[in-house]
């Protein structure tokens, strides 16, 4: 069983950053591919980025590509989303989610946070 709590969601300007968290739970945080989803109002859930669970293989969507970074630090079982140059397109609720084996672009995940509300403003 994994836990995932997210952190870092707000408000911000669009052209702004913000940087999302997500703490993981449990002592096999290594070996999870983890995941950033989003899901706006009245929209489906949809992929933002991934990494594998030895870090070597990262994906992201094209909508985000070059302005976000997704990261691990083993350490803390924490996996990060760096998200810049925002734009107003990006509100959204964000999700991290862990799956065993493989990345994975598709809502395939084992198990989801609660998710935290990212809003950016004109």
């Amino acid at each position: 069983q994994v836990q995932l709590v997210e952190s870092g969601g707000g408000l911000v300007q669009a052209g702004g950053s913000l940087r999302l968290s997500c703490a993981a739970s449990g002592r096999t945080f290594s070996t999870y591919a983890m995941g950033w989803f989003r899901q706006a109002p009245g929209k489906e859930r949809e992929f933002v980025a991934t990494i594998s669970s030895s870090g070597g293989r990262i994906y992201y969507a094209d909508s985000v590509k070059g302005r976000f970074t997704i990261s691990r630090v083993y350490a803390k079982n924490t996996i990060f989303l760096q998200m810049n140059s925002l734009k107003p397109e990006d509100t959204a609720v964000y999700y991290c989610a862990a799956r065993g084996g493989a990345v994975a672009t598709s809502l395939e995940y084992d198990y989801w946070g609660q998710g935290t509300q990212v809003t950016v403003s004109s």
